[in-house]
């Protein structure tokens, strides 16, 4: 089972193993108050990619195309995959303000399919 959620979100027993897949830390929230399990920055967008998204909704058919060729040329999809089949239950982090319009909604998306 995975699931996503906002890093602000209080963390939750049900959340599993909390992974954080953005490439920059959450602005304003502890380490201890995140509760991350494991920070996988290699499987964030590029931080070319990410700047030009710039968390534009009109942009995001494009931007989840562009994060999705990243994700399957890198080998950083397989190390998320190993670190899931481990962890019965996961929750993929991230910290945008839109939740419907982020990395983790693509992710989640490509690791469903």
């Amino acid at each position: 089972m995975i699931n996503i959620k906002r890093a602000y979100a209080p963390a939750e027993e049900a959340d599993g193993y909390r992974i954080l897949v953005d490439r920059l830390w959450p602005r304003g929230i502890s380490k201890e108050k995140a509760k991350v399990d494991l920070w996988m920055k290699a499987v964030a967008p590029s931080n070319e990619l990410r700047r030009w998204f710039c968390h534009d909704p009109q942009r995001f058919p494009e931007f989840a195309r562009r994060y999705q060729e990243e994700l399957v040329s890198g080998g950083a999809l397989d190390e998320l995959r190993a670190v899931l089949a481990a962890h019965p239950a996961a929750t993929l982090l991230f910290a945008a303000h839109d939740e419907e319009h982020n990395n983790a909604v693509v992710l989640l998306s490509l690791l469903r399919r």
